[in-house]
């Protein structure tokens, strides 16, 4: 089953910190050596956000986030997993874990 890692947590707008940058890319070579990689990107801060709503016919434009948080969502990973719990051991080894939050989220597959 295929799962979303959304990876939460305090917005930085500072530069990555390189160390914990390479602990991303070194999680992607292990996931992607164990074949449950699927994709995943790095967002960019909230300030750059647009949302978007339609009401009554009219598209309604906001700049920034979709919700006023704390937490800000700053990227994702697709992993393709046996089952949750494999989901769950690998969103536990993401560096975002340790200071935020990472929800996992099983896709439904259309």
């Amino acid at each position: 089953m295929r799962y979303l890692l959304l990876i939460a947590g305090e917005e930085n707008t500072t530069a990555p910190d390189t160390a914990v940058t390479n602990e991303y890319m070194e999680w992607s070579k292990e996931a992607a050596e164990r074949g449950i990689l699927q994709g995943g990107e790095r967002l960019r801060p909230t300030a750059a956000a647009t949302t978007v709503r339609v009401r009554n016919g009219e598209t309604l434009t906001t700049d920034g986030p979709f919700a006023e948080t704390k937490e800000q969502l700053g990227g994702y990973f697709v992993v393709d997993c046996a089952d949750l719990d494999e989901a769950v051991m690998a969103a536990a080894k993401l560096p975002g874990a340790r200071t935020g939050a990472i929800e996992v989220r099983p896709i439904w597959e259309m």
